[in-house]
């Protein structure tokens, strides 16, 4: 969950209580973030981002998985490219010990969302990474990169 604004035009009393959902929850203050953002929902309820974020603060705080899953998704049929979106829906799924959901649900938004680096490494965080092939040398390492495609192509992606 990051703290992107996202909503194109909201209302006054919307984005007044988004952003102090925003900032509750960069405190920590979960319980009190999703209030915030449950009065801006009510200000705008068609508002994609308002819906995602209740559903995700729902997830997290209130472990409410399929009410937050049925929003989230509800937000992304309003608004397919936006990287948040996902990643929102992907933390839900997480939240609920989905992992396999959460990363197809990255993998997807990563291509419609226009290879957002927020994806990119939420992907790398959820999936993991296996080790460079060769320790010694960096990741980036042009002998690292030609052999972990090899192994990649050989033993298919990490499960």
């Amino acid at each position: 969950m990051s703290d992107e604004m996202g909503p194109a035009s909201p209302s006054g009393i919307g984005i007044t209580e988004f952003q102090e959902c925003l900032r509750h929850l960069r405190d920590g203050h979960k319980s009190v973030a999703l209030a915030h953002i449950r009065r801006a929902l009510k200000a705008e309820p068609r508002n994609a981002f308002y819906l995602s974020y209740v559903g995700v603060l729902s997830a997290v705080a209130e472990k409410r998985y399929d009410a937050a899953e049925h929003l989230c998704r509800e937000a992304l049929e309003i608004k397919r490219n936006h990287a948040q979106l996902y990643l929102n829906l992907a933390e839900v799924y997480h939240q609920a010990g989905r992992d396999r959901d959460a990363m197809a649900t990255l993998q997807k938004g990563f291509i419609s969302a226009g290879h957002d680096v927020r994806i990119r490494k939420a992907l790398e965080k959820i999936g993991g990474r296996r080790p460079p092939i060769l320790s010694m040398l960096g990741r980036s390492h042009s002998l690292n990169r030609m052999l972990g495609r090899l192994r990649h192509r050989m033993i298919g992606p990490r499960r």
